[in-house]
């Protein structure tokens, strides 16, 4: 009886020996995983699984681990055991399974993911995006086998990554071991801390031999990404949050990245500072200067950031003063990771991201800059440069069309550069081409106006048919939808929509016209012609007859401007075939603008718009004489939308119209 007892206490004794050590074991495995050191945390996690631990927390760590430092394949197979052991998962898991998927050729698995990650992240950009392009990898496709791509010859068995060009040289980030005695790692990985090197760029396009940019450089902290201004007097780049050989932590002692300046003085790299947006809170890295040099792009986590890093901009002043970050907003970010910006000399942003609907991993996009600062409609550049894994840190010549990327794709070290050469350009552009045509005669029509805009109803272009009813909009954008808005004397006013489809030169199109079967008729109209102060009037206003009679929105001006809008001259090319069909009309145009601004500003404004209609009606051929034009600014409100008054802007849009009254007939 006392042996089994004294067995009984052993083997409870055991057990709680190994319950402790296996506590411990989980907190030194979480302590790594939260310091971000992802190599040791994984050698602890899957330690702790191998003793038949299948807690959630821990295969969710797991496969963030593997996730987090690139190696998908290995992160797909704890994602895949987390999904069999515990279905129910939050929708950043079922995001970051369906990438894994991908990584691992398995885009139908994917795409069944994606579709329970889009039911349960409706509102998120990743599951907007997503569900609106099913056919991803069609359009992937169609951007495809535009680049020649090579090893750019000075990668390793190491990690090389981060490109630009300074000098005719390649300026590189690598983590190569150099031959120190002491050697030293980054906790991320285990790797070697990475350092800057340099290697001439030879004519036919191959590197010469990697050399380290900065040869006083024994620190031990990462140095990424730097960028230089043309004048070669400026360098940007990402370091580790380290100032004097002082670190720097938040408040979690982690040490992030930070962005640092250097100018060349005495041919040295010198008066090295952090920009003053830096944070020890959160980290900022990898600068990209605009054309001008005006605007500093970079990635970050700070607070506002919309995923696990965003894309900000924030304006280099002429003092060398910088303004307020501002986030590129869900026109670029999304709920994944946007990083690695690069601006070409075509003002296109190119950046990497994983919250778009891609080919596994990071992929590479693009977006055009337009004038105001926001962007065009956000494109993968597609294979060879994208892959089913990492493909970042792209840049390329816009006169050479030669570059560099980086991926993590099976290579000769865990991140390779890649150099390559693009043969054909992503701007996809086609010609609109088409014939209009009498509807019912099926006639072609000559001298018929047409105003082509694009889906935001801007942007117009006008053309003209020729003898044979053929008309041609050069430059039209694939994937974008256009409306076309027809013109001719006796035809009904047309309007037809196109969209653009990619995979051909050109789009037809023919546009069938109607002709009108009776004359305009100006109604209910009383006129005494003995004398004009006797003429009972009646205006022709947008939202009396003429609106109904002719179905004219009133839409002549953008708010605050007198230059009539391309997009209302059908509008008013119906006031000149009521002028034309009627020689002995005459018109005294009437403007009004709502109550916003001064009434004195209003009453200036108005009269400028009324003088604008009149002197486009003159250039279509009517008779100066028979207009006239005044302005009434806000003195006759057809609402109670006065100075004041919350309207909506609806109802200030019934103020700001313009009415053409008939004096004689």
């Amino acid at each position: 009886m006392r042996i089994k007892s004294l067995s009984c206490i052993a083997l409870l004794c055991c057990f709680v020996f190994n319950a402790t050590a296996q506590t411990s074991l989980i907190k030194n495995a979480d302590k790594k995983y939260d310091e971000y050191a992802y190599v040791d945390a994984i050698k602890s996690y899957e330690r702790i699984v191998s003793k038949g631990n299948k807690e959630e927390r821990i295969l969710q760590r797991l496969g963030n681990s593997y996730y987090f430092i690139g190696e998908f394949v290995k992160a797909l197979k704890w994602y895949d055991r987390l999904f069999r052991e515990h279905r129910e998962q939050e929708a950043e898991y079922l995001y970051r399974y369906a990438q894994c998927l991908k990584t691992n050729g398995n885009y139908k698995k994917a795409d069944e993911v994606l579709q329970k990650y889009e039911e349960k992240a409706a509102v998120e950009k990743r599951a907007v995006l997503s569900k609106k392009d099913k056919n991803y990898l069609a359009s992937i496709k169609l951007n495809s086998g535009r680049f020649l791509i090579a090893d750019a010859g000075i990668n390793t068995v190491y990690s090389e990554y981060g490109t630009t060009i300074f000098d005719n040289k390649i300026i590189f980030t690598s983590a190569r071991d150099t031959g120190g005695v002491f050697q030293s790692s980054f906790k991320w990985t285990n790797k070697s801390f990475s350092k800057l090197y340099k290697a001439d760029l030879n004519s036919d396009g191959s590197v010469g031999i990697p050399t380290l940019f900065n040869k006083k450089n024994n620190q031990k902290y990462n140095e990424s990404t730097p960028v230089f201004t043309k004048d070669g007097k400026t360098m940007y780049f990402t370091r580790n949050n380290v100032n004097d050989g002082k670190k720097g932590s938040n408040d979690k002692d982690i040490t992030l990245l930070k962005i640092y300046k250097a100018e060349w003085q005495d041919g040295e790299w010198k008066n090295v500072k952090e920009l003053p947006f830096n944070s020890d809170q959160y980290s900022a890295a990898h600068p990209a200067l605009s054309i001008d040099e005006k605007i500093l792009y970079f990635a970050s986590d700070m607070p506002g950031t919309l995923g696990q890093s965003d894309i900000y901009k924030v304006s280099i002043n002429e003092d060398g003063t910088f303004g307020t970050p501002q986030n590129l907003g869900s026109e670029i970010n999304t709920e994944g990771r946007e990083t690695f910006p690069f601006v070409s000399g075509d003002n296109e942003l190119f950046f990497a991201s994983d919250g778009r609907p891609g080919l596994g991993g990071l992929d590479i996009y693009v977006s055009k800059i337009k004038e105001d600062g926001s962007f065009e409609e956000v494109e993968n550049v597609g294979e060879p440069v994208n892959s089913k894994d990492d493909d970042f840190a792209f840049i390329i010549n816009d006169k050479t069309r030669n570059g560099f990327f980086t991926s993590n794709r099976k290579g000769v070290g865990f991140d390779d550069i890649y150099r390559f050469n693009e043969i054909k350009r992503l701007v996809c552009e086609q010609q609109l081409v088409g014939v209009v045509v009498d509807e019912e005669t099926k006639e072609v029509l000559s001298e018929v106006s047409l105003i082509l805009f694009d889906e935001t109803r801007n942007n117009a272009v006008e053309v003209i048919t020729n003898q044979k009813g053929e008309f041609t909009f050069p430059g039209v954008k694939c994937g974008k939808k256009y409306f076309i808005k027809t013109s001719k004397t006796d035809y009904e006013f047309k309007e037809v929509s196109v969209e653009i489809k990619r995979g051909t030169d050109k789009t037809s199109l023919s546009i069938e016209l109607e002709k009108k079967s009776k004359p305009i008729l100006v109604k209910n109209i009383e006129i005494k012609t003995s004398k004009i102060s006797a003429v009972k009037v009646k205006p022709i206003s947008m939202g009396t007859d003429l609106i109904k009679l002719l179905n004219i929105p009133l839409n002549f001006f953008d708010l605050g401007k007198s230059t009539i809008k391309k997009t209302s001259e059908p509008q008013l090319q119906k006031v000149v075939d009521i002028l034309k069909q009627y020689p002995s009309l005459s018109l005294d145009i009437r403007s009004h603008t709502d109550s916003r601004s001064s009434a004195e500003s209003n009453m200036i404004l108005s009269e400028k718009r009324a003088e604008s209609t009149k002197n486009w009606l003159v250039q279509k051929g009517i008779d100066a004489s028979r207009l006239t034009a005044k302005g009434f600014g806000e003195t006759q409100l057809v609402n109670n939308c006065a100075d004041g008054v919350k309207c909506s802007e609806k109802q200030h849009q019934m103020n700001r119209r313009s009415e053409f009254i008939i004096t004689s007939l």
